[in-house]
Parts: structure tokens; C-alpha cells; sequence
């Protein structure tokens, strides 16, 4: 019998016809909690998006359920301890999105700092009526070029930021959970505590994942390190106490924050808007690109494919499910 799969959001069209070769597909765009629960008894597996949240109550529906495999890197949007207690995989894409979103990042550090996006609605409200408005209201713009950049995380996505920033003629300073000698050797990169980064760079970019160990790692304490610097986060929302950050800002302690992440997403009224010069704030869009969105997509469908085949992806997020449910007991191709 053929695998029956849901998919939550508008995939690709090349990698949902790879999934189709190998199983019966559902397309189901976006459905609530309630939905989602009338019908996930029917799958044997899912491909979810971070906009397709997959809760404990869902998965507690879930009969058939023997893999999730999340379109993306992130994977906080799934209960993983109840996957794993029910003997759900939870897999995720790795190293796909991270040219796009180190790309990304790098574009907002210099939107940030040249105020690029601010000079675009200026111009546009009509503002520009001379030179002399520009030079003499345009104060405090600072080059890339010549800083110490400080990057939290130095995974793929890390790297790739690590790479750009080097050519642009910056010092990259780091801290990960554990030391990446590559990046050392190829960029000169300098591993130091995570509070010592923060007092040496001038600009901190945040490329870390959200866990418990993450959460708020930028706190009231950690901004009073970031005095006269920039702040830019690529990774995810939670990273940041949003509050404290909003306080820094309001007292001209933090110079500049770029970010595509919140806490509280999608965001229709923020604080932060009151901060035109200081901010640039997108709409967590970092990793849209037509290449990378076909690319994991897949990726997300070969990790699906992987466990229905008995087999172990290397990007299994929830190893503890081996013991619960050998791969053996879930395979269907």
C-alpha cells in the first residue's frame, strides 16, 4: 500500500511531483488546529512549513503518523517531545537556505547601516527637496567596511555570513557551542565567549536556532554589552527580549537593530516601528529565493521518502525516536 501524505502549504511544483511518484499526496493549504486534528488520523506522513504549527493536541490525533518532515531548518513549530514520545520522526533541511539567508544578512547590515531603506521613504514622501536636506539630515551613517562583525552561531548559515563579511574587509569575531576550525582557517574567524563577542564587535549578527538554551539570549544584561553597536537577527524571534531591546533604543544605547524574526509572528503594530533611523524590519523572509525554496522542498521530500524506507536521515531532529520505534517498524517503501 502506498503512503498516504499531507502537505500543509503551497509546495513547489517539481519536488511535489518527485512525492507523488512514491505516494498518495494531499494538498492542505494552511489548515487550523481543528482542522488539522479532523484529518491527520488519515497520514502516514506530513511536510510542514513554520506556518503549519504541529501541536501536542494534534499529534495526539495522529494514529497513523510515522514521520514529520519540516520545509525548513527551524523546527520550534512542532511538539517535538510528543513526536517523540509517540514514536513520530521529525526531520528538517539543512544547509539549503543557507546561501539565501547569509545573503540576506548581509543586505540588512548594510540597509542598516548605510539607512538604505529609510533613504527610500524619505524619497518617496517627497522629503528630497535638496542636497543640502540629505548631507546635513543624514547623520551617523557608517561602511561595513572596516568593522569588527560578531556572529552568534556558526553553523551553515554562520559560515556563509562569515564568508561574505570577510570579503567586505571586517574582522569576524564568533561563538557557537562548539569551536568550527574550518571557518577559523578559512577566515581568520576568531572563537571568544559569547559575552566577549558582544563587547569586541561592533556589529552582532544573530544566526542561532530557537531552543531553550537560546531563548532571550539577548536579555537587558546582554544589550548593555551592545552599547553603540548594531544588532542584526537572521535566526528567530525568541532570540531577543523584544522588551529590553525596545527600552535600548528608546534610551540611544543600542544604535541600530535589522531583523527578520519576532517574537509574536505575523506583527501588524510594534514598538519597533516608532524607530524608523534606527531599524529595518522584513517580514521573516529571509530564505525566500525561487532556488532555495524548490531546493528544499527536495530535500524535505527525500528525508520523508528516507524514513518510509526504513532509513535514518542525517537530519533526523529527534534521535531519542530511534528507541522508541526502530526504523524498521516504520518503513512502508
Amino acid at each position: 500500500m502506498r503512503p498516504k501524505v499531507a502537505v500543509l502549504f503551497k509546495m513547489k511544483s517539481k519536488p511535489l511531483e518527485e512525492l507523488k511518484k512514491w505516494a498518495d499526496v494531499d494538498v492542505i493549504l494552511y489548515p487550523s488546529v481543528e482542522e488539522l486534528k479532523e484529518v491527520i488520523g488519515k497520514y502516514d506522513g506530513l511536510i510542514v512549513s513554520p506556518l503549519n504549527p504541529v501541536s501536542g493536541e494534534v499529534l495526539e490525533k495522529a494514529e497513523r503518523l510515522k514521520v514529520i518532515s519540516c520545509h525548513s531548518a527551524g523546527y520550534d513549530h512542532v511538539d517535538i517531545e510528543t513526536a517523540t514520545k509517540k514514536g513520530i520522526y521529525v526531520t528538517k533541511v539543512a544547509g539549503v537556505l543557507s546561501e539565501a539567508v547569509a545573503e540576506f544578512a548581509v543586505g540588512l547590515t548594510v540597509a542598516l547601516l548605510r539607512k538604505i531603506a529609510y533613504a527610500d521613504r524619505f524619497i518617496r514622501s517627497g522629503k528630497w527637496d535638496s542636497h543640502r536636506t540629505v548631507w546635513s539630515g543624514f547623520k551617523g551613517i557608517e561602511t561595513v567596511y572596516g568593522k569588527k562583525v560578531g556572529i552568534l552561531g556558526m553553523g551553515a548559515i554562520g559560515k556563509a555570513i562569515a564568508r561574505r563579511m570577510k570579503a567586505m574587509g571586517t574582522e569576524i569575531l564568533y561563538w557557537s557551542r562548539s569551536r568550527k576550525p574550518d571557518i577559523e582557517e578559512e577566515v581568520g574567524a576568531r572563537y571568544l565567549p559569547l559575552d566577549d563577542v558582544l563587547r569586541e564587535s561592533d556589529i552582532v549578527i544573530l544566526a542561532l536556532p530557537a531552543t531553550r538554551e537560546t531563548y532571550h539570549i539577548i536579555n537587558e544584561e546582554r544589550l548593555k554589552l551592545l552599547e553603540g553597536k548594531y544588532l542584526v537577527n537572521i535566526g528567530r524571534g525568541t532570540l531577543v527580549d523584544e522588551e529590553a531591546l525596545v527600552k535600548a533604543l528608546k534610551e540611544d544605547k543600542l544604535k541600530g537593530y535589522a531583523s527578520d524574526v519576532f517574537e509574536n509572528e505575523p506583527v501588524q503594530e510594534h514598538e519597533l516601528f516608532d524607530y524608523e533611523w534606527e531599524t529595518v524590519l522584513t517580514p521573516h523572509y529571509a530564505g525566500l529565493s525561487k532556488e532555495a525554496m524548490e531546493d528544499m522542498g527536495f530535500q524535505a521530500v527525500r528525508n520523508l521518502l528516507a524514513v518510509l524506507r526504513g532509513e535514518v536521515p542525517e537530519t533526523l531532529v529527534n534521535r531519542e525516536v530511534l528507541k522508541v520505534r526502530p526504523p524498521e517498524e516504520v518503513k512502508m517503501l
